[in-house]
Protein backbone atom coordinates (compact mmCIF):
# COMPACT_ATOMS: atom_id res chain seq x y z
CA UNK A 1 0.00 0.00 0.00
CA UNK A 2 1.34 3.48 -1.04
CA UNK A 3 -0.48 4.95 2.31
CA UNK A 4 1.28 4.12 5.50
CA UNK A 5 -0.45 4.40 8.62
CA UNK A 6 0.39 4.55 12.89
CA UNK A 7 -1.49 5.87 15.37
CA UNK A 8 0.15 7.49 17.98
CA UNK A 9 -0.80 8.13 21.62
CA UNK A 10 0.19 10.86 23.05
CA UNK A 11 -0.85 12.83 26.69
CA UNK A 12 -3.59 11.14 28.23
CA UNK A 13 -5.90 10.63 25.76
CA UNK A 14 -4.77 12.29 22.68
CA UNK A 15 -3.76 11.17 19.27
CA UNK A 16 -1.55 11.82 16.76
CA UNK A 17 -1.13 10.22 13.24
CA UNK A 18 1.05 9.57 11.16
CA UNK A 19 0.68 9.53 7.44
CA UNK A 20 3.40 8.74 4.84
CA UNK A 21 3.26 7.95 0.75
CA UNK A 22 5.99 5.41 0.34
CA UNK A 23 6.22 6.75 -3.30
CA UNK A 24 7.68 9.86 -2.88
CA UNK A 25 8.77 9.33 1.18
CA UNK A 26 6.19 12.30 2.20
CA UNK A 27 5.61 11.79 5.68
CA UNK A 28 2.74 13.90 8.02
CA UNK A 29 1.63 14.27 11.09
CA UNK A 30 -2.21 15.36 11.62
CA UNK A 31 -2.02 17.15 14.85
CA UNK A 32 0.72 17.36 17.28
CA UNK A 33 0.17 16.97 21.07
CA UNK A 34 3.28 16.36 22.75
CA UNK A 35 6.77 15.86 20.80
CA UNK A 36 8.37 12.72 22.25
CA UNK A 37 6.11 10.06 21.40
CA UNK A 38 5.85 11.63 18.01
CA UNK A 39 9.71 11.53 18.07
CA UNK A 40 9.74 7.96 19.07
CA UNK A 41 7.19 6.75 16.72
CA UNK A 42 9.44 8.36 13.54
CA UNK A 43 12.90 7.11 15.14
CA UNK A 44 10.89 3.42 14.78
CA UNK A 45 10.11 3.89 11.64
CA UNK A 46 13.25 5.61 9.69
CA UNK A 47 10.73 8.42 8.86
CA UNK A 48 11.50 11.99 8.50
CA UNK A 49 8.63 14.32 8.88
CA UNK A 50 7.81 16.24 6.09
CA UNK A 51 4.57 18.39 6.93
CA UNK A 52 2.50 19.24 10.34
CA UNK A 53 -1.40 19.07 9.77
CA UNK A 54 -3.18 21.44 12.12
CA UNK A 55 -7.18 20.76 13.02
CA UNK A 56 -7.06 23.64 15.37
CA UNK A 57 -5.64 25.92 17.89
CA UNK A 58 -6.21 23.67 21.04
CA UNK A 59 -2.57 23.23 22.96
CA UNK A 60 -3.37 19.75 23.54
CA UNK A 61 -3.90 19.75 19.29
CA UNK A 62 -0.24 21.73 19.19
CA UNK A 63 2.10 21.69 22.08
CA UNK A 64 4.53 19.57 19.91
CA UNK A 65 4.17 22.21 16.28
CA UNK A 66 7.10 24.31 16.74
CA UNK A 67 9.89 21.77 18.45
CA UNK A 68 8.86 19.59 15.79
CA UNK A 69 8.83 21.90 12.96
CA UNK A 70 11.99 23.36 14.22
CA UNK A 71 13.80 19.72 14.15
CA UNK A 72 12.28 18.90 10.77
CA UNK A 73 12.12 21.56 8.80
CA UNK A 74 8.16 20.49 8.29
CA UNK A 75 5.58 22.51 6.69
CA UNK A 76 2.83 23.50 9.06
CA UNK A 77 -0.62 23.51 7.18
CA UNK A 78 -3.76 24.80 9.68
CA UNK A 79 -7.24 26.84 9.47
CA UNK A 80 -6.47 30.28 8.11
CA UNK A 81 -9.64 31.22 10.98
CA UNK A 82 -6.83 30.57 13.67
CA UNK A 83 -3.48 31.65 12.45
CA UNK A 84 -2.89 33.71 14.54
CA UNK A 85 -3.11 31.28 17.64
CA UNK A 86 -1.03 28.38 15.84
CA UNK A 87 2.69 28.88 15.89
CA UNK A 88 4.68 28.45 13.05
CA UNK A 89 1.63 28.01 10.41
CA UNK A 90 3.44 28.30 7.45
CA UNK A 91 0.12 27.70 5.05
CA UNK A 92 -3.49 29.04 6.38
CA UNK A 93 -5.58 27.02 4.25
CA UNK A 94 -9.96 27.28 4.16
CA UNK A 95 -12.37 25.40 3.00
CA UNK A 96 -12.22 23.18 -0.22
CA UNK A 97 -8.69 23.92 -0.44
CA UNK A 98 -6.32 21.02 -1.55
CA UNK A 99 -3.93 19.45 0.86
CA UNK A 100 -1.50 17.13 -0.47
CA UNK A 101 0.28 14.53 1.28
CA UNK A 102 3.55 13.13 -1.14
CA UNK A 103 1.09 12.01 -4.33
CA UNK A 104 -1.59 11.47 -2.38
CA UNK A 105 -4.05 14.83 -2.76
CA UNK A 106 -7.31 15.24 -0.04
CA UNK A 107 -9.40 18.63 0.92
CA UNK A 108 -10.02 21.07 3.88
CA UNK A 109 -13.51 20.58 5.40
CA UNK A 110 -14.59 23.74 7.65
CA UNK A 111 -16.04 22.48 10.58
CA UNK A 112 -16.87 25.26 13.16
CA UNK A 113 -18.39 24.52 16.70
CA UNK A 114 -15.47 22.82 19.13
CA UNK A 115 -13.68 26.16 17.69
CA UNK A 116 -14.59 28.36 15.24
CA UNK A 117 -11.85 27.77 13.01
CA UNK A 118 -12.02 23.95 12.97
CA UNK A 119 -11.33 22.19 9.78
CA UNK A 120 -10.74 18.39 9.11
CA UNK A 121 -8.79 16.59 6.56
CA UNK A 122 -10.99 14.54 4.07
CA UNK A 123 -8.58 12.25 1.64
CA UNK A 124 -11.70 10.45 -0.48
CA UNK A 125 -9.92 8.28 -2.49
CA UNK A 126 -8.00 6.44 0.17
CA UNK A 127 -11.42 6.61 2.21
CA UNK A 128 -9.96 8.54 4.96
CA UNK A 129 -11.02 11.86 7.52
CA UNK A 130 -9.01 13.34 9.95
CA UNK A 131 -11.62 14.61 12.39
CA UNK A 132 -9.82 16.25 14.95
CA UNK A 133 -12.27 17.18 17.76
CA UNK A 134 -15.50 17.60 15.53
CA UNK A 135 -16.84 13.80 15.76
CA UNK A 136 -15.42 11.14 18.03
CA UNK A 137 -16.19 7.39 17.84
CA UNK A 138 -19.74 7.48 19.48
CA UNK A 139 -19.12 11.17 20.50
CA UNK A 140 -18.54 14.73 19.52
CA UNK A 141 -16.39 17.87 20.95
CA UNK A 142 -17.60 20.34 23.51
CA UNK A 143 -18.97 23.37 21.36
CA UNK A 144 -16.44 26.06 23.27
CA UNK A 145 -16.62 28.69 20.96
CA UNK A 146 -19.76 28.74 19.12
CA UNK A 147 -23.55 28.02 19.79
CA UNK A 148 -24.21 24.09 19.60
CA UNK A 149 -25.93 24.06 16.99
CA UNK A 150 -23.25 25.23 14.83
CA UNK A 151 -21.37 21.90 15.62
CA UNK A 152 -24.56 20.43 14.65
CA UNK A 153 -24.56 21.71 11.34
CA UNK A 154 -20.84 20.76 11.11
CA UNK A 155 -21.37 16.89 11.94
CA UNK A 156 -24.25 17.34 9.56
CA UNK A 157 -21.64 17.98 6.29
CA UNK A 158 -19.52 14.77 8.07
CA UNK A 159 -22.54 12.69 8.25
CA UNK A 160 -23.07 12.82 4.33
CA UNK A 161 -19.61 11.41 3.49
CA UNK A 162 -19.95 7.73 2.04
CA UNK A 163 -20.03 4.90 4.66
CA UNK A 164 -16.99 3.73 4.20
CA UNK A 165 -14.74 6.46 4.58
CA UNK A 166 -12.60 5.75 7.54
CA UNK A 167 -12.00 8.63 10.64
CA UNK A 168 -9.34 9.12 12.90
CA UNK A 169 -10.25 11.40 15.53
CA UNK A 170 -8.43 13.63 18.30
CA UNK A 171 -9.16 11.29 21.86
CA UNK A 172 -9.94 8.28 22.96
CA UNK A 173 -12.86 9.29 24.47
CA UNK A 174 -15.29 6.27 23.44
CA UNK A 175 -15.42 4.27 26.43
CA UNK A 176 -17.13 6.96 28.01
CA UNK A 177 -19.22 7.94 24.50
CA UNK A 178 -20.32 4.30 24.11
CA UNK A 179 -21.61 4.65 27.90
CA UNK A 180 -23.40 7.52 27.46
CA UNK A 181 -24.73 6.61 24.12
CA UNK A 182 -26.46 4.03 25.30
CA UNK A 183 -28.36 5.85 27.91
CA UNK A 184 -29.71 7.51 25.58
CA UNK A 185 -30.50 4.77 22.82
CA UNK A 186 -30.90 1.63 25.12
CA UNK A 187 -32.94 -0.32 22.07
CA UNK A 188 -29.87 0.32 19.56
CA UNK A 189 -28.92 -3.06 19.23
CA UNK A 190 -25.75 -1.93 16.85
CA UNK A 191 -24.92 0.59 19.72
CA UNK A 192 -24.73 -2.10 22.79
CA UNK A 193 -22.40 -4.42 20.88
CA UNK A 194 -20.44 -1.83 20.07
CA UNK A 195 -20.12 -0.98 23.86
CA UNK A 196 -19.30 -4.55 24.53
CA UNK A 197 -16.69 -4.06 21.93
CA UNK A 198 -15.09 -0.97 23.33
CA UNK A 199 -14.96 -2.35 26.98
CA UNK A 200 -13.44 -5.59 25.88
CA UNK A 201 -10.59 -3.24 24.13
CA UNK A 202 -10.28 -0.44 26.50
CA UNK A 203 -10.02 -3.08 29.27
CA UNK A 204 -6.36 -4.22 27.42
CA UNK A 205 -5.36 -0.66 26.36
CA UNK A 206 -5.88 -1.28 22.92
CA UNK A 207 -7.43 2.13 21.01
CA UNK A 208 -10.54 2.51 19.52
CA UNK A 209 -10.05 4.05 16.71
CA UNK A 210 -10.34 4.01 13.86
CA UNK A 211 -14.35 4.11 13.22
CA UNK A 212 -16.46 4.15 10.10
CA UNK A 213 -18.75 7.06 9.21
CA UNK A 214 -21.55 4.17 8.95
CA UNK A 215 -20.67 2.74 11.97
CA UNK A 216 -21.57 6.30 13.70
CA UNK A 217 -24.66 6.86 11.51
CA UNK A 218 -25.55 4.01 13.14
CA UNK A 219 -24.44 4.67 17.08
CA UNK A 220 -23.49 7.82 17.44
CA UNK A 221 -26.29 9.65 18.88
CA UNK A 222 -25.02 13.20 18.26
CA UNK A 223 -25.24 12.58 14.42
CA UNK A 224 -29.22 11.50 15.22
CA UNK A 225 -30.40 15.09 16.66
CA UNK A 226 -33.19 14.66 13.65
CA UNK A 227 -33.86 11.54 14.65
CA UNK A 228 -37.83 11.45 16.01
CA UNK A 229 -37.16 8.63 18.20
CA UNK A 230 -34.12 9.88 20.11
CA UNK A 231 -35.75 13.68 20.42
CA UNK A 232 -38.41 11.62 21.70
CA UNK A 233 -36.58 9.63 24.40
CA UNK A 234 -34.39 12.84 25.75
CA UNK A 235 -37.96 14.42 26.62
CA UNK A 236 -38.24 16.55 23.93
CA UNK A 237 -40.96 15.25 21.26
CA UNK A 238 -41.17 17.48 18.07
CA UNK A 239 -38.28 19.81 19.05
CA UNK A 240 -35.74 21.26 16.19
CA UNK A 241 -32.94 19.16 15.46
CA UNK A 242 -30.44 21.87 16.90
CA UNK A 243 -32.35 22.01 20.13
CA UNK A 244 -32.07 18.13 20.40
CA UNK A 245 -28.22 18.26 19.81
CA UNK A 246 -28.16 21.06 22.32
CA UNK A 247 -29.87 18.97 24.85
CA UNK A 248 -27.75 15.81 23.95
CA UNK A 249 -24.54 18.11 24.34
CA UNK A 250 -25.71 19.04 27.71
CA UNK A 251 -26.18 16.04 28.88
CA UNK A 252 -23.28 14.21 28.09
CA UNK A 253 -21.27 17.40 29.76
CA UNK A 254 -22.77 16.34 33.28
CA UNK A 255 -22.84 12.33 32.27
CA UNK A 256 -20.88 9.99 34.94
CA UNK A 257 -20.06 6.91 33.73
Amino acid sequence: MPLEIRLIPCLADNYAVLLRDSATETTVVVDAPEVAPILAALDQEGWNLTHILVTHHHTDHIAGVQALKERFGATVIGPKAERDTIPGLDFAVVDGDPVAIGGLVGRVLETPGHTKGHIVFLFEDERLLFSGDTLFVMGCGRPFECDPPVLWESLLRLRALPDDIAVYCGHEYTLSNARFAASVDPDNAELLERLRDVEAKRAIGKPTLPTTIGLEKATNPFLRADDAELAERIGLPGAEPGVVFTELRSLKNSFRG
